[in-house]
């Protein structure tokens, strides 16, 4: 097998006095990639070349910024290397991102960020202007949080676009952004976000030595680092959130959270994440007191709703069902006669065929996910009733519970898969399965700790202080008073 040809050249070699040997390395070290424009010159008498990547440089900032002061100096001064470099630097060009570079694996990374490298032949150091010019998508409407009163902004994929949003909400000397990098060969940008006068250092100091630990090759997207900033719940429970909007985003930094940017995804992360969360949306601080602890609730009945009712009606209609109406248990008697399953494999096999249709439904074009709905809605759910594989009150518990997972949509993966936990519990045990497996995972979920601060905060341990902003929501009048942050909840180990 051939060497590698990054084994032959390491990129802490340092930049050369001769140009011509620079350029070798450089198209070495970058296999001779084909993206790499060298524009050679001449000025104060002494030979230099500008370097770019094509496609992450603006042609025009280029053009405006470089090429045309260079060609204004020309040949007219006579210089050294040392001192052309110098007033190049302090001088005859200046950018609001410029530095200087010492080796190769700087010039390569800096190169291929979108800078525009100014080699000197006889300088053993380059100069790194920042002219990123790199085609971006435009600044939408998020497409998984959406709101009915508020900033119609969300993260797009460029890091430092996300970066300008947020400070624009939060003009603040204490807010920080320390930007770094992660993944061998990616080596993606990230930024961590932070107000320095509300984080804990401890949080900090915690959240930095994960992403230190952070071992990738190639980091495409915010998922991928994810599980190092969860704690040992992280496999299952969300211990960190993610969030597509700068407004909450900034609003998280004010309760003494960390956030985490990822170049290249709109989605940023957000730690830490406790369970309450996920019931509380923007439009809940917009809206009367009232309404919004009202939403609230309707969120949390159709979470249960989702949870719980496929399994406890296969547990009551298969061993309980005298709880149920007289009426109620001849229909249901009447639509299970001619099914050949039992209520379990019923409510397994529609929730599957449920799942599968949602799954087609995402990863079709559009104009063909509709048709989808259509179809799973008319033809595949009345030709299973009217087939008799399954009954008519299977297909309206589906329903229901599919319309309710959508009210929560950030714990719908961990409903999918309780979901099902919770109908073979049921169907198996009865009532005394569900009840058992449910209460397995309640206690798993307020055992859970991470940063320090418990998951079910301010649930359990209960914070009195914090629950006016949990189901009910007081007036700003009365939050202002105080603020709450995830330190000063109930529980907390601040060690």
């Amino acid at each position: 097998m051939e060497e590698n040809v990054h084994t032959r050249i390491s990129p802490e070699i340092s930049i050369s006095a001769d140009v011509d040997e620079n350029l070798r390395n450089i198209k070495i070290y970058t296999d001779n990639s084909s993206d790499v424009i060298v524009k050679p010159g001449a000025v104060g008498g002494n030979r230099i070349v500008v370097l770019t990547c094509e496609g992450m440089a603006s042609t025009g900032t280029l053009a405006e910024l470089i090429y045309s002061k260079l060609n204004a100096l020309g040949n007219f001064e006579r210089m050294t290397p040392s001192e052309l470099l110098g007033r190049l630097f302090t001088e005859y060009l200046t950018a609001a991102e410029q530095l200087e570079i010492k080796n190769l694996g700087d010039l390569v990374l800096k190169l291929q960020s979108g800078f525009a490298i100014i080699l000197v032949n006889g300088c053993t150091t380059a100069i790194g202007i920042g002219i990123q010019g790199y085609s971006t998508r435009g600044i939408d409407e998020p497409s998984s949080e959406l709101n009915v009163r508020g900033s119609r902004e969300g993260f797009v994929e460029a890091i430092r676009t996300n970066m300008s949003m947020i400070r624009r909400r939060v003009k603040s000397p204490t807010l920080v952004f320390e930007m770094s990098t992660l993944g061998s060969r990616s080596n993606t940008d990230i930024c961590v976000c932070y107000i320095s006068d509300k984080v804990s250092p401890e949080l900090l100091k915690n959240v930095k030595n994960r992403l230190n630990s952070v071992d990738l090759n190639t980091i495409l997207e915010s998922g991928y680092i994810q599980p190092y900033l969860e704690g040992e719940g992280g496999w299952f429970f969300s211990e960190c959130g993610t969030c597509e909007r700068p407004d909450t985003f900034a609003a998280k930094l004010y309760e003494g959270r960390v956030g985490i940017l990822v170049d290249g995804t709109p989605f940023s992360l957000i730690v830490p994440h406790l369970f309450i969360e996920s019931f509380q949306t923007l439009d809940d601080y917009t809206q009367k007191p009232f309404y919004a602890a009202f939403i609230r609730l309707v969120r949390l009945v159709a979470y249960f709703i989702t949870l719980f009712l496929p399994g406890a009606y296969v547990a009551v209609a298969s061993y309980n069902p005298e709880m149920l109406p007289s009426s109620l248990i001849l229909n249901l008697a009447a639509a299970e006669q001619t099914a050949p399953f039992s209520l379990m494999v019923e409510c397994l096999f529609i929730h599957f065929m449920y799942e599968i249709l949602r799954e087609a439904g995402i990863r079709l074009p559009r104009p063909i996910g509709h048709a989808i709905g259509v179809v799973g809605g008319l033809v595949i759910g009345d030709i299973t009733v009217t087939a008799g594989l399954v009954g008519a009150p299977m297909v309206l518990i589906v329903a229901l519970s599919g319309l309710c997972s959508f009210v929560v949509p950030q714990n719908y993966e961990k409903v999918v898969v309780l979901r099902f936990i919770y109908i073979i519990a049921g169907g198996v045990f009865g009532l005394y399965g569900l009840l058992l497996a449910a209460g397995v995972v309640i206690i798993k979920m307020c055992s859970l700790n991470t940063y320090g601060i418990p998951y079910m905060a301010p649930i359990s341990p209960f914070s009195p202080k914090a629950m006016r902003d949990m189901l009910v929501r007081v007036s700003w009048k009365r939050m202002a008073k105080g603020d709450v942050s995830v330190q000063s909840l109930h529980g907390v180990n601040r060690e």
